[in-house]
C-alpha cells in the first residue's frame, strides 16, 4: 500500500517538473519557475560579472583633472578589434549569461513576453555591449525592451541607455529630442531624472552650448541619490563656472566637493582643494590663511597619496609671490613624490624651467625643458611651444657663449701686462683652492671605502678556525693584516689591531717612506711641497737610511705663462674674435626681442653693441630694433632713436619707414619677398653674374631681416653655378653655421651630408657613350664675337638638316660661357663636325671646338675643371658611376656654437680664463651641384 502510494507521489511531482520546465505552458508555476532561476541564478551572476568590469574599468580610466571631467567616467578606447569583437572578459561573461537566460528561459506565447525577468536579460545583454564599446549591438538590445516591453519597470532606464548609446555614437541631436520628451512624463524616479538630465548634459557639452549644460547639470547633482555623482557633477559645475571665468560661484562648488568629506573619494577632495589654490585671489587674498590651510593638508597623513598634488600648488603659490627660493623647495618635494600623474611631473619640469628662464639661466632652463617634453604628450600645442623655446635656447646658449668667452679675451688682451698677470694668478689661487677641495673629498671617500671594505672582510672572518672548517670555506687573511706580514703575526689578540705589533709598524714606515719620501707632520702632508721651512723637522726613525727627495713636478696650469701665452696676439685674430663676439650681441638682440619679448635684454645687448665699434652692416639695424623696442618700453628714447636713425641715415630704407616717406599698402616683410623674388627669379633667368655682382648690397641693406637666409642661400647655389662645388660647398658651410635653425639652414646641412660627397666622388669616364657635344668657348652673351658665332652655329645646324642637333649658350664662369652644339651620337661625328666648321668657308669658326660627352660634361660643370679634362696627363680617366641626384638647392641662417647642457656640473667652480680658439666661424664661400642643364633651385621660391 505504501509502496503505491510512494510511485504516485513521485509520478505527480515529475509531472510538476515537467511542467515548471516548460516554455510552452503559460502556467502559473511555469512562469514563476522560470522567473526565479533567470533572476536568482543566470542574472544574478551575469550582473556580478557586469559589475566587476564597471569596477575594473573606473580603476583603468583615471579621471584627468587637468581638463574639464566627462559628466560619465568611460572613455572611449580607440583600437584595431572589429565592432563585434568582445574586449572585455567580464563583459563577455555578462553577455554571455543574458544571452543563455533569454535562450533557455524567454516564454514568448501567443506574441507575449510571460517571464518578466526577460527584460531584465535584454538591459542586462546592452549594458553589457555598452561598456564593452560595442555601441550598435547595445542599441539593438535597448531599441528591442522599447519594442517588446513597453510596459515594462525598466522602460525608462531602457530610454536612457539607448540615449546614451546614441550619444556614444555622435547622435546629440536626436538625444537632446528623445530625452526632452522623456522628462515631459510625469511620476518620474528622482535618480530617473537625475540620469536623464545628466545625460542631457553630457550632450549639450559635446554640441558646445556649456549654459544649457550647466542647468542641466545642476538638476541632475539635486535629484542624484548616489554620492560619488554628487561629488563628480559639483566638481565639473565648478570646471565650467572656471572655464567661463565665474570665480566665485566655481569656489563655491569646489567647496560643495570638499564639504562631502569622507562619502567620496579622496581624490575629489584634494583635486578641490586644487582647483580652489588655482583660482586664489594673489592680490586681495590672505596669503598666511592659504598657507596654514594647505601646510595642515599636507600634514595630514590621509593625504600622503596626494602629496604631489598639493606640494605643486604650493610651489605654484609661492611662484606667484615671486618667492623662487620656496617654489623651487615645493617644486622639487612634489617631483620626489613619484607621482603617477605624468602632466603634474612636466609641470613641475616646466615651471622650475621657467623660473630659470626669466633669470637668464638659460642652460639651466633648457635641460627643465628637456625633462618637460619627455611627459609630455607629443602632439599637444604646449609640447610644440615648448619645443619651439627649447630650439631657440640652444641658439641663445651657443650665442652667449660666444658673446662671454670673446668679451673675457679681449678684456684680458686690453689689460697691461702687469694686470694681466695679476688676473691669471687670481684666477691659479681659485684653481688650487678648488682641486685641493676635490682631492681631499676624493681622498676622504676612498678612506671611507676602505674602512668599509675592511670591516665587510673583517667581519667576515671566523676567529674559531674549527668553525671556519666546519662551514666548508676556506680560512680567509687577515683583513688589517699589510701585505707580505702575514707570517709575521701571531696568534694572540694583539693582531686584531696591527698597529699593535712591532713587526707591521716597521712595515708600514717603510711602506709610507718608499711612496711619499720625507714629509711634515702636519695638515696637508699630501702636499710635496710646503714653503714654511719645516721640512727640515721630520723625525727620520732610520738614520742610517737615506731617503731620495721628491722632485717638485709644477703644473703647467698653476703658471701664469701658460694662460698668456695661449692669448691671441695678432691684430688680426683680435679682429675677427671682436667681429664674433658683435654678430653674437646683435643676434642675441634680435632673437630676445622677437622670439622672447625680453626688451630689457634686448636693448641691453644692442646698446653694448654700438658702443663697441661694430662693422657698418650692423650699425643700422641695431638702431632700428632699438627704435622698435623703445617704441614699447621709453617713448622718449625711441624719439631719440628715431632722430638719430632720420639724421645719420637719411636715405636707408629703414630712415624711409620710421618717417612713413614710401607709404604703402604692403607691410616691410611683404615688401622684402617681393624684392626677393625679383632676384630670384634673373637666378632661374641664368643671371648669375648679375646675381654675384648685387646680392652682397642687397644683403648689407636688408641685414637683421628674416629674409637675409634667403639671400644668403641665394648667393651661395650663385657660387656655385659660377666657381664649382668647392666654392660651393664653402658657401654652404657659411650658410649652415650662421643660420642653423632656418629651414634654409637646415637645406643647406642636407646638402652638405647628402648631396655634396656624391658630387665629390664624380669623375671623368672613358665609358662609350651616345650622347656627344661640341663646345665652343665665347665671353658674355651680348658680346659681338658670341652672337656671330651663335649664328654661324645656327645656320650650320639648319643646313645639316639633323633633328637631333641643337645649341645652348650654358653659363661657365664669370667670365667664360659656353655655346654647346648637342645631339651626336658618336665622338667621331662631333670631331667631323668640328673639322667642317673650321674649314667650310661658309662657317670659318677658328675657335678651337672641345669634343666632350654628356657625362664628362657634366663634371666640367659641376667642378669647374676644363683645364683637366683638355690635359689627360693630369686627369685619370675613371668608370663611369651612376649619376648623381641634382640637389634641391634650399635656403638659409646665425653663428651658433653647440653647447653640451646634458652634463653640467652642479659644484661651484672657478671660471675658466679667456682663451681664444682659432676660426669660430667659417668664411663665406659657396658652390652648388649641377648637372648638363641644370639649375638648382630654391625652397624659398616666393609664391
Amino acid at each position: 500500500m505504501k509502496t503505491k502510494i510512494f510511485k504516485r507521489t513521485f509520478f505527480i511531482l515529475f509531472l510538476l517538473f515537467l511542467v515548471a520546465c516548460s516554455t510552452k505552458k503559460d502556467t502559473f508555476l511555469a512562469r514563476n519557475s522560470h522567473a526565479l532561476s533567470t533572476r536568482d541564478n543566470i542574472l544574478y551572476n551575469g550582473q556580478m560579472a557586469l559589475d566587476k568590469g564597471v569596477v575594473s574599468i573606473k580603476s583603468s580610466n583615471k579621471d584627468n583633472f587637468w581638463k574639464r571631467l566627462p559628466i560619465e567616467r568611460m572613455q572611449i578606447i580607440d583600437d584595431n578589434s572589429p565592432e563585434g569583437t568582445p574586449k572585455n572578459p567580464d563583459f563577455e561573461a555578462a553577455e554571455a549569461k543574458a544571452t543563455k537566460a533569454i535562450q533557455k528561459h524567454s516564454m514568448n506565447i501567443d506574441g507575449q513576453e510571460k517571464n518578466y525577468q526577460i527584460d531584465e536579460a535584454y538591459l542586462l545583454l546592452g549594458k553589457a555591449r555598452y561598456y564593452d564599446q560595442r555601441f550598435f549591438p547595445a542599441l539593438e538590445a535597448f531599441n528591442y525592451i522599447l519594442y517588446k516591453y513597453p510596459t515594462s519597470s525598466n522602460i525608462n532606464s531602457a530610454k536612457i541607455w539607448r540615449e546614451k548609446t546614441n550619444m556614444r555614437l555622435g547622435n546629440d541631436a536626436q538625444v537632446l529630442k528623445n530625452i526632452s520628451k522623456l522628462l515631459k512624463e510625469k511620476k518620474l524616479k528622482s535618480q530617473v531624472v537625475a540620469d536623464a538630465n545628466a545625460l542631457l548634459a553630457e550632450s549639450y557639452l559635446n554640441l558646445e552650448e556649456k549654459d544649457s549644460a550647466i542647468a542641466k547639470l545642476k538638476i541632475a547633482e539635486k535629484n542624484t541619490k548616489v554620492n560619488a555623482e554628487k561629488a563628480r557633477y559639483r566638481f565639473i559645475l565648478g570646471q565650467l563656472y572656471q572655464e567661463l571665468g565665474i570665480r566665485d560661484t566655481a569656489l563655491s562648488y569646489y567647496q560643495e566637493v570638499i564639504d562631502l568629506n569622507r562619502k567620496v573619494e579622496r581624490e575629489y577632495i584634494i583635486q578641490a582643494y586644487a582647483k580652489r589654490a588655482q583660482l586664489f585671489d594673489f592680490d586681495n587674498g590672505d596669503g598666511d590663511a592659504f598657507v596654514a590651510r594647505y601646510n595642515k593638508l599636507i600634514a595630514d597623513r590621509e593625504n600622503r597619496p596626494f602629496k604631489d598634488v598639493l606640494y605643486y600648488e604650493m610651489g605654484v603659490f609661492y611662484d606667484k609671490y615671486n618667492d623662487q627660493e620656496l617654489a623651487k623647495e615645493f617644486y622639487n618635494a612634489s617631483l620626489k613624490s613619484k607621482s603617477p600623474d605624468k602632466y603634474l611631473i612636466a609641470s613641475n619640469y616646466r615651471n622650475l624651467g621657467n623660473m630659470y628662464f626669466k633669470n637668464t639661466d638659460y642652460s639651466k632652463a633648457a635641460k627643465y625643458y628637456d625633462s618637460t617634453l619627455v611627459k609630455l604628450e607629443v602632439k599637444t600645442r604646449e609640447h610644440i611651444h615648448i619645443t619651439k623655446v627649447r630650439k631657440d635656447l640652444d641658439e641663445v646658449i651657443g650665442l652667449e657663449l660666444i658673446a662671454k668667452t670673446n668679451d673675457s679675451i679681449l678684456n684680458v688682451v686690453a689689460m697691461t701686462d702687469a694686470n694681466r698677470v695679476a688676473y691669471y694668478e687670481d684666477y691659479i689661487g681659485k684653481l688650487k683652492k678648488s682641486d685641493e677641495e676635490k682631492r681631499l673629498l676624493a681622498e676622504k671617500q676612498k678612506e671611507i671605502q676602505q674602512n668599509i671594505d675592511r670591516n665587510n672582510l673583517s667581519s667576515n672572518d671566523d676567529p674559531d678556525p674549527a668553525g671556519a672548517q666546519q662551514g666548508g670555506r676556506p680560512p680567509q687573511k687577515k683583513a688589517l693584516a699589510p701585505p707580505a706580514t702575514t707570517g709575521l703575526t701571531s696568534n694572540t689578540a694583539s693582531d686584531v689591531f696591527y698597529f699593535y705589533n712591532p713587526a707591521t709598524v716597521a712595515y708600514g714606515k717603510i711602506e709610507f717612506k718608499k711612496k711619499f719620501g720625507n714629509r711634515v707632520v702636519g695638515g696637508n702632508w699630501r702636499v710635496p711641497t710646503r714653503t714654511d721651512g719645516a721640512a727640515d723637522a721630520i723625525a727620520d726613525e732610520n738614520p742610517t737610511e737615506t731617503e731620495p727627495e721628491v722632485a717638485a713636478v709644477e703644473t703647467p696650469q698653476y703658471t701664469t705663462a701658460f694662460y698668456i701665452g695661449m692669448l691671441p696676439s695678432a691684430p688680426a685674430e683680435i679682429e675677427k674674435i671682436a667681429k664674433d663676439r658683435n654678430f653674437a650681441y646683435y643676434q642675441l638682440g634680435v632673437i630676445y626681442k622677437e622670439k622672447f619679448k625680453e626688451y630689457a635684454l634686448a636693448s641691453d645687448k644692442l646698446e653694448k653693441l654700438l658702443i663697441q665699434n661694430p662693422e657698418e652692416k650692423l650699425v643700422l639695424p641695431s638702431m632700428y630694433n632699438l627704435y622698435k623696442i623703445y617704441q614699447i618700453t621709453d617713448a622718449a628714447k625711441a624719439e631719440e632713436m628715431k632722430n638719430r636713425i632720420s639724421s645719420q641715415y637719411p636715405d636707408s630704407r629703414y630712415a624711409q619707414i620710421i618717417n612713413n616717406k614710401n607709404p604703402s599698402t604692403a607691410t616691410e616683410s611683404e615688401t622684402a619677398e617681393a624684392e626677393y623674388g625679383k632676384w630670384y627669379q634673373l637666378y632661374q633667368q641664368e643671371q648669375f653674374v648679375l646675381i654675384l655682382e648685387k646680392i652682397d648690397g642687397l644683403i648689407i641693406q636688408y641685414y637683421g631681416d628674416e629674409i637675409i637666409p634667403k639671400y644668403e642661400l641665394l648667393k651661395a647655389n650663385t657660387i656655385g653655378k659660377l666657381r664649382g662645388l668647392d666654392q660651393y660647398k664653402k658657401a654652404m658651410q657659411f650658410v649652415t653655421d650662421n643660420y642653423p635653425s632656418t629651414e634654409e639652414g637646415k637645406n643647406a646641412k642636407e646638402i652638405l651630408t647628402a648631396q655634396i660627397p656624391l658630387l665629390e666622388k664624380m669623375n671623368f669616364t672613358t665609358n662609350d657613350t651616345k650622347n656627344w657635344k661640341l663646345l665652343y668657348k665665347v665671353g658674355k652673351r651680348e658680346d659681338k664675337n658670341t652672337k656671330a658665332l651663335e649664328e654661324k652655329i645656327k645656320k650650320f645646324i639648319a643646313n645639316e638638316k639633323n633633328n637631333r642637333l641643337s645649341s645652348n649658350f650654358d653659363v661657365y664662369t664669370e667670365k667664360e660661357n659656353f655655346i654647346a652644339i648637342q645631339g651626336m651620337q658618336s665622338e667621331g661625328y662631333a670631331s667631323s663636325m668640328a673639322s667642317m666648321l673650321k674649314d667650310d668657308k661658309k662657317y670659318k669658326i677658328t675657335e678651337p671646338g672641345i669634343v666632350i660627352s654628356n657625362d664628362n660634361y657634366k663634371v666640367v660643370q659641376i667642378k669647374k675643371n676644363l683645364e683637366a679634362y683638355l690635359n689627360p696627363k693630369k686627369q685619370v680617366a675613371v668608370p663611369a658611376q651612376p649619376a648623381a641626384s641634382q640637389p634641391v638647392a634650399p635656403q638659409p641662417v646665425v653663428p651658433q656654437t653647440a653647447v653640451d647642457i646634458n652634463s653640467p656640473d652642479d659644484e661651484p667652480k672657478p671660471t675658466a680664463p679667456p682663451v681664444s680658439k682659432a676660426a669660430r666661424t667659417k668664411p663665406p664661400g659657396a658652390t652648388p651641384k649641377m648637372g648638363e642643364n641644370d639649375v638648382p633651385k630654391t625652397s624659398s621660391t616666393p609664391k
